[in-house]
């Protein structure tokens, strides 16, 4: 097919194409700038770099060559004005309340969140008079009814960790506009590859790209990215508090970014299959997969999803002793409580990463003693069943 030099380019070429200027070296890979601060030709470069009026870098707590790389490839994945990368995903979801909310306030949020989402809201906002209401995402006709006077912020987590349950962004983003309320979006699951929050009228998207965007287990990272003028508000925040990324993990990330369209089609790939495969399996109970027709939410997912995602969630018939007997008798996929690796990992939510939350708390968001999490990595899809199934059989 012959290329249109009309149109520009697609979004994996603006992605490999979006780097930090060459040195006088012109070495092709961005180095890495380990570096606290950097020097001024003059006074007067000082103080226009310092105050603003002129680009350039000042000390890394506050910017960095290999954080504005990032943060650039980032912006243009989720269509972003602007962004600020974090030290990891709290960090990141932790600036945005605290550096926007305010004694008094009220925040929505969906009820199945991340089990340290969870803490901070119930255990660490209320000690500064910061409250918030939690919506079922699956009872829309009841979240109307949630917002005070005083909510200034919406925070929704769609899929869902571990509950892969959605959230309509389209319809949530047009209660939050119509109450002058702030909709914040964690995309950490979806990955702007299969799900773009910005478009669909979110005002702040949240990752942490510790999961899928680093991909290799081998950074912890955040990222905040929107609207400019709430990114600026969000910077004053963070340089004074400093949640800085490192310029190493900042390099790491932007270098996985180049091969994200490429890993993502493949984990959802392969956590299709596996869904599909375990939906067949005797022995088998509740697997979840926002793309399998048997989710309560698939229509919303295919319409708001390009893809499924790489997470599957099942239950293992016998509850928590099959599931502990399951994970035990893995031999290939890792143990392990972080997800988005290219090698899949397994995870018992209700004694890993939702174990802080009571029974009920757990049970409210569908995590039951057996469910049992996958994501799904990059090996051959024939390997990763042929673990699970012997897992099963015990």
């Amino acid at each position: 097919m012959p290329a249109d030099n009309r149109r520009p380019p697609r979004t994996e070429t603006r992605i490999i194409r979006t780097r930090a200027r060459a040195s006088q070296h012109r070495e092709q890979v961005t180095p890495i700038y380990m570096a606290s601060g950097f020097t001024f030709d003059s006074a007067e470069q000082a103080r226009a770099v310092y105050g603003g009026e002129q680009p350039g870098f000042v000390y890394t707590r506050w910017d960095n060559p290999n954080s504005a790389e990032l943060t650039a490839r980032l912006c243009e994945l989720e269509g972003a004005e602007a962004g600020l990368p974090m030290a990891s995903g709290m960090a990141a979801l932790f600036t945005i309340l605290a550096g926007l909310l305010n004694s008094g306030d009220h925040l929505v949020a969906s009820r199945s969140l991340f089990g340290a989402t969870h803490q901070l809201l119930t255990t660490i906002l209320p000690r500064w008079g910061i409250s918030h209401t939690y919506a079922d995402c699956e009872l829309t006709d009841t979240w109307p009814g949630l917002f005070r006077p005083e909510t200034r912020l919406c925070l929704v987590e769609t899929p869902s960790n571990p509950g892969l349950t959605l959230v309509d962004l389209a319809w949530v983003a047009q209660l939050c506009r119509e109450r002058d309320v702030l909709l914040v979006v964690d995309n950490t699951f979806a990955t702007p590859v299969i799900q773009r929050p910005l478009a669909l009228g979110a005002d702040l998207v949240v990752h942490s790209t510790t999961k899928f965007l680093d991909g290799q287990g081998r950074t912890i990272g955040g990222v905040v990215l929107g609207d400019r003028l709430v990114i600026n508000e969000l910077t004053h925040f963070a340089r004074q508090t400093g949640p800085t990324l490192s310029p190493f993990n900042s390099w790491l990330l932007s270098q996985s970014l180049e091969t994200l369209s490429l890993r993502m089609e493949r984990h959802c790939a392969n956590a299709l299959a596996l869904a599909e495969w375990l939906s067949t399996r005797a022995g088998v109970e509740a697997v979840r997969y926002p793309f399998l027709p048997s989710h309560p939410q698939a229509a919303l997912a295919r319409r708001q999803m390009a893809a499924g995602g790489g997470v599957v969630t099942f239950e293992v018939s016998g509850g928590l002793p099959a599931g502990r007997r399951f994970l035990d008798g893995l031999k290939m996929c890792n143990i392990v409580a972080n997800l988005g690796d290219v090698r899949t990992t397994v995870t018992h939510p209700a004694s890993t990463t939702h174990s802080a939350l009571t029974d009920g708390e757990r049970r409210a968001t569908g995590i039951t003693p057996g469910l049992i999490r996958v994501s799904v990595g990059l090996e051959h899809i024939d390997d990763i069943v042929a673990d699970i199934d012997q897992a099963i059989r015990g």
